[in-house]
């Protein structure tokens, strides 16, 4: 079956397919198996993680990081989380993650007409007030991470968050910030033809 390389934002379950080869788990080193032991989804080893074991040892310290900072009890929800990735995932155009977390988020928060108002007007959309301030905070710290500051952390504290989600919404944009520049370099979303 072909497959056709997705080039638009998308609900769709999508696939990526790297441009590298990804660690073979039969012909893996120990280094490798040991790096590939904890996956954020627990449920099976993507290509994606399975390029990255290329670096055990990159992924060995990428991989408990991303789940305290996706997965970590307290602090931001974690749909709001989604969130914040999915306005990374925006602003640097990885079809692949915005599917992801798109999705996450209408699971998690049960508000598909958020995803919706994204998807029909991109950094422009128009969301409810905590949602917005979240969504505007993730367009600006990847677009223009010069520019955030005080003001942008006063506006934050207005809506109601805590330092702590604060903290929560810094990484989850900032991790996909690193994880779409590599999704980018390491292949392309795919979806069956």
């Amino acid at each position: 079956m072909a497959r056709e390389i997705v080039r638009s934002f998308t609900l769709d379950a999508l696939e990526w397919d790297p441009y590298v080869t990804p660690v073979d788990l039969a012909e893996a080193t120990p280094e490798q198996l040991n790096a590939l032991k904890v996956t954020p989804s627990n449920t099976k080893v993507s290509a994606y993680v399975r390029v990255l074991a290329h670096e055990p040892e990159t992924l060995t310290e990428r991989t408990p990081l991303f789940n305290d900072i996706m997965y970590a009890k307290g602090g931001l929800s974690r749909g709001e989380r989604e969130l914040g990735a999915l306005a990374a995932s925006l602003v640097n155009h990885c079809i692949y993650c915005a599917a992801v977390h798109a999705n996450r988020f209408i699971a998690l928060e049960k508000q598909p007409e958020i995803i919706e108002e994204i998807y029909a007007r991109g950094i422009k959309a128009d969301l409810p007030e905590k949602y917005q301030a979240i969504f505007d905070f993730g367009i600006e710290l990847t677009a223009h991470p010069d520019r955030v500051g005080v003001y942008q952390f006063y506006h934050l504290r207005e809506i109601g968050l805590t330092d702590l989600e604060i903290l929560d919404l810094i990484h989850a944009v900032a991790i996909f910030g690193w994880a779409n520049r590599l999704m980018h370099t390491l292949g392309e979303p795919v979806r069956e033809a």
